[in-house]
């Protein structure tokens, strides 16, 4: 099954935000409800409020949740006093059994903390750019946009992972944003998977990134003021196609 040593987020260097793997505390499963938590998440989500409270961070991480009836994959992003958003996995897996299971979210969310407006992403979702298109708030602005930074929590795994490398730098210089993907390492019954977690800047540039197939703690610092001089010299967000 290839086992690796657990990694203990609270040991590290001080930060504003942590990022975790798809369904992070049961690995990806699509099958079974019996390992589902409520619609809050459960003690899963209440693991990750006290994470956050001993951090003074916001810690972001997916859980399967179900009421009996409807299943989703959902991204819960909780802050240090407790308070939780949530985004809904939009693109379902369909040849790994997640659509048949689980229900599409309908809402994208974009979360702000600590002075960034921040997209939450799930895996697949990252093959499809239209849902997660950036647009300018301020059009008289070319660094105000929707979004600032692109979270994905994923398992994706190291057979589609040239995919992954080349989706995460397009999905930056595309929406002229920074793009933090936290990838689960090891394997299960269904596939392997060797990480590759990184954020990549606005250029499409691996600012960072975790070596392979080596779990850790990726630590990387965002500059917000250069990403929006970036913007206002090289304003692409201006000219992109309105969405009907």
């Amino acid at each position: 099954m290839g086992r690796h040593p657990p990694v203990d987020i609270r040991h590290r260097r001080q930060t504003d935000l942590v990022l975790l793997p798809e369904m992070f505390a049961t690995g990806f499963q699509t099958r079974s409800m019996e390992a589902d938590m409520p619609a809050d998440g459960g003690c899963v989500a209440e693991r990750m409020r006290a994470w956050a409270a001993a951090l003074d961070a916001a810690v972001c991480g997916s859980v399967a949740v179900g009421d009996g009836q409807e299943r989703h994959n959902r991204l819960f992003f909780v802050r240090p006093d407790g308070h939780t958003d949530s985004y809904d996995k939009r693109h379902l897996f369909t040849m790994g059994g997640e659509a048949a299971t689980f229900a599409p979210g309908t809402t994208r969310t974009v979360v702000q903390w600590r002075g960034w407006r921040i997209l939450l992403q799930v895996c697949y979702d990252l093959r499809f750019p239209v849902f997660a298109r950036n647009f300018l708030r301020t059009p008289a602005d070319a660094a105000e946009a929707d979004y600032d930074l692109m979270l994905v929590a994923a398992n994706w795994p190291q057979a589609r992972i040239e995919a992954w490398d080349v989706l995460l730098r397009a999905r930056a210089i595309e929406n002229q944003c920074y793009v933090a993907a936290a990838n689960r390492v090891g394997a299960d019954p269904f596939a392997t998977y060797d990480g590759h977690s990184q954020l990549v800047d606005a250029r499409g540039r691996v600012v960072a990134a975790l070596n392979e197939n080596k779990p850790g703690i990726l630590h990387a610092e965002l500059d917000k003021e250069a990403l929006f001089r970036f913007r206002r010299k090289f304003p692409v967000l201006a000219d992109a196609d309105p969405l009907r």
